[in-house]
């Protein structure tokens, strides 16, 4: 089971106790080189609660134990 999965059936809002969510991962780049590059190789997860709109941020990295989206930081190099 993927980590989006794992949210979306354990999730519980911590302001409104909702029980249904929207998750969307997005990608940044950082600062020096990968900003002037546009090489986006931070990645998150954002939850928003369905119910009352509050939105958490994770990140992959932490919760899988592993650096995710490496195969598209190499395609943002290539095709910038």
């Amino acid at each position: 089971m993927d980590i989006e999965s794992m949210i979306q059936k354990h999730f519980t809002c911590s302001k409104c106790r909702g029980t249904h969510c929207h998750t969307k991962e997005v990608a940044m780049t950082g600062t020096g080189l990968s900003k002037l590059f546009d090489i986006q190789h931070n990645h998150y997860l954002f939850v928003s609660c369905t119910n009352c709109g509050y939105v958490e941020v994770y990140n992959p990295d932490v919760l899988s134990g592993k650096k995710a989206g490496q195969l598209g930081s190499v395609m943002d190099i290539l095709f910038g």
